[in-house]
């Protein structure tokens, strides 16, 4: 996990004024989220694994399912995920728990970034606070 510092860290945005405005740049919120803290996540890479730029939100006026609601930003945060090629050695092989754990273990779940994404999460960050905060 490699922290890109921002000065979106700490800003305080409608949700869904913000989804709006991460969604072109292919953030999604996904899974990610319950009623008081959630994340944003893009895609940057898919080499040797997964890397992904987070950016974290919490809710400090109303729930995030709700209308209005309004997020405070986090700092942003890139993800390695290096996933093992083959079969999991570790997974249950019951049927009840294949229905819910169909997917490998990471590798390395928080596996080593080289300088491309890096340099591409910090040119996403850059041009987010474009967006966000220089209207």
């Amino acid at each position: 996990m490699i922290e890109l510092p921002t000065r979106l860290e700490g800003k305080v945005f409608d949700m869904y004024e913000l989804e709006l405005t991460l969604k072109p740049y292919g953030f999604s919120v996904g899974g990610n989220w319950d009623y008081e803290h959630g994340y944003f996540d893009c895609k940057v890479r898919e080499e040797d694994g997964y890397q992904f730029l987070r950016l974290p939100f919490e809710a400090i006026d109303g729930q995030l399912d709700a209308r209005g609601c309004r997020v405070k930003v986090g700092r942003p945060f890139l993800l390695s995920h290096k996933y093992q090629i083959g079969l999991d050695d570790h997974a249950n092989s019951g049927n009840g728990s294949a229905a819910f754990n169909q997917f490998s273990e990471p590798a390395d779940k928080d596996a080593e970034f080289s300088d491309p994404p890096i340099n591409l999460g910090m040119t996403m960050i850059q041009k987010i606070e474009t967006s966000l905060l220089d209207k």
